[in-house]
């Protein structure tokens, strides 16, 4: 037991009679690992894109909600009435007439 740890620490293994079976292995199994650390790197990068949109989203949907209520003042009555006013348009004192044509049939 204490021979084969001997042996894997100074590398025999590495330049024994098989040996080739031992790199193609250690080959093997580092190509794994890069494959492991760039699909977890990429992983992170959009775990960190969705965190960015979802700020972006919440920003956005505040300006909206901020527009839409600023949109609703613009288009009360009264509020067009006093921008009107400012330009020297005011409401007609007199009221409406309806106006009724006459066909020949009636």
């Amino acid at each position: 037991m204490r021979k084969g740890i001997l042996d894997i620490l100074k590398g025999k293994f590495l330049v024994s009679g098989g040996a080739p079976k031992n790199w193609m292995f250690i080959i093997y199994v580092s190509f794994l690992a890069t494959v492991m650390i760039a699909s977890s790197h990429s992983a992170d990068g959009k775990v960190h894109k969705i965190a960015a949109l979802d700020e972006q989203v919440k920003e956005l949907r505040s300006e909206f909600v901020d527009v839409r209520s600023d949109m609703q003042e613009l288009k009360l009555e009264s509020t067009v009435l006093r921008i009107l006013e400012q330009d020297g348009l005011f409401p007609s004192e007199t009221p409406p007439k309806k106006i009724k044509v006459k066909t020949e049939t009636e």
